[in-house]
């Protein structure tokens, strides 16, 4: 099968590509390469694109030459503060580009699996778990953006009589994410653990989020794959985990105790946060079953060791 995967030098991506790859299929990754890395794909056996998603042009000659059967959409602008300080851009690439794939998609009728956001999805005030019924409310335009393509994918879904999925990712943590971006607290985390440094806690400490580990989120790409019909869907683990519990995690994988410097909460950062799998789990087949701390000792020791962890599949 041809498999063509947005976003694939990245994180989440790169781990998505080895799965596919150990699966025995033809994998084309496109990224523009601003967060993805080049040294996270085995080139021998995929082939790269440096093409952004938002050039339609390029997108489209691209997925009509290599004629996939499925797209993997994960290709994205994911600062939330990034989208706050500048929302036309992360418009650009996060519903435009979409637009794009999904209009390249219609030509060679491939099935679309997209990256959508949990973690950014529902905002404050709401049922927790959270399900996927529960009317958005988001606090960033990072969260509208997401939202935003979700609703495109459904109209090509009718135009089409497509199938495209949409899954809401939680916050996804696992070897390969970047200690030194803003994005993905577990990361950045261990990075400090990991050079005695001292992390920043904005806020109080007490606000919560579902934290996914990577390689349970590539196990839900492929049950979405498999899957003969088109929806939404939550991946996450259903669990509130505090980002002081989260530092005390990252604290018994370092194997000392971490002390945090604490700043003012950021804007757009909602307050409480989990995702209700149960829809997956029913739907799909799929169910998280990496634990937080297991995790997150994974993550560190990949980091400390400097491994690519290129195993990908369940990372254990």
């Amino acid at each position: 099968m041809r498999v063509v995967v947005t976003g694939g030098a990245g994180f989440i991506g790169s781990h998505l590509v080895d799965a596919f790859v150990a699966r025995g299929e033809e994998v084309m990754v496109i990224d523009d390469l601003s967060g993805g890395r080049v040294e996270l794909l085995d080139l021998d056996r995929v082939t790269l694109h440096h093409v952004s998603v938002t050039d339609a042009a390029a997108v489209t000659n691209l997925i009509t030459t290599f004629a996939p059967k499925v797209i993997c959409h994960l290709a994205a602008q994911i600062s939330v503060r990034h989208s706050i300080a500048n929302p036309a851009a992360d418009a650009e690439t996060n519903i435009i580009g979409t637009v794009n794939v999904l209009t390249a998609a219609a030509t060679v009728n491939a099935r679309v699996v997209f990256a959508s956001t949990g973690g950014a999805m529902y905002g404050d005030g709401v049922v927790l778990p959270t399900p996927e019924d529960f009317l958005p409310g988001t606090e960033a335009p990072y969260g509208v953006a997401k939202y935003c393509a979700e609703q495109y994918l459904a109209l090509f879904n009718r135009l089409h009589r497509s199938a495209h999925v949409a899954l809401r990712l939680g916050n996804v943590y696992g070897p390969r994410q970047d200690p030194h971006g803003e994005a993905g607290v577990v990361a950045i985390f261990c990075g400090h653990a990991a050079h005695n440094d001292q992390p920043t806690i904005y806020g109080d400490g007490e606000q919560t989020r579902d934290y996914v580990f990577v390689g349970d989120v590539v196990e839900a790409f492929l049950a979405a794959i498999h899957y003969d019909s088109d929806g939404v869907f939550n991946v996450g683990t259903g669990i509130e985990t505090s980002v002081l519990e989260l530092l005390d995690a990252v604290s018994a994988a370092a194997g000392r105790q971490i002390q945090p410097r604490f700043a003012p909460p950021r804007l757009g950062e909602v307050r409480r946060g989990a995702l209700d799998p149960a829809w997956a789990a029913d739907t799909l087949g799929w169910k998280a079953t990496t634990a937080l701390r297991d995790g997150i000792r994974i993550t560190y020791e990949a980091l400390t060791s400097g491994s690519r962890e290129r195993a990908s599949g369940r990372l254990r």
